[in-house]
């Protein structure tokens, strides 16, 4: 017999979890993702209790709204950056290449200016 090392989440709720970080890292409402994905606002908190798991069609809408890979989706959220870099990264994916270009440059010269 195999002892665990420490009690594990079950998927539904690990999944769950993931996506309300992310939802939340956008500022968006549970209502917000529904729109989005085209299912009705108490899906979303099902999914994000972890009471249902979503189809796999589903999980490809989630990861493409909140732009993440399924991957992504399915890991724990120790293994992801903190929120900040997770609301930022959201913010840069919605530019242009060249206006997200202009962002990062400026972003690094202010860093460079504060160290």
């Amino acid at each position: 017999m195999v002892k665990k090392k420490r009690a594990e989440k079950p998927l539904a709720e690990l999944l769950g979890a993931r996506i309300a970080t992310l939802r939340k890292s956008r500022q968006w409402t549970q209502a917000q993702l529904a729109e989005r994905i085209e299912v009705e606002p108490e899906t979303i908190s099902r999914f994000e209790r972890g009471a249902t798991v979503p189809s796999l069609y589903t999980l490809e809408k989630l990861a493409q709204s909140l732009k993440v890979s399924i991957g992504d989706l399915l890991v724990e959220s120790s293994t992801v950056p903190d929120d900040q870099a997770i609301r930022i990264s959201a913010w840069l994916s919605e530019l242009k290449p060249a206006d997200r270009a202009f962002v990062l440059d400026l972003l690094k010269r202010t860093c460079d200016h504060l160290r």
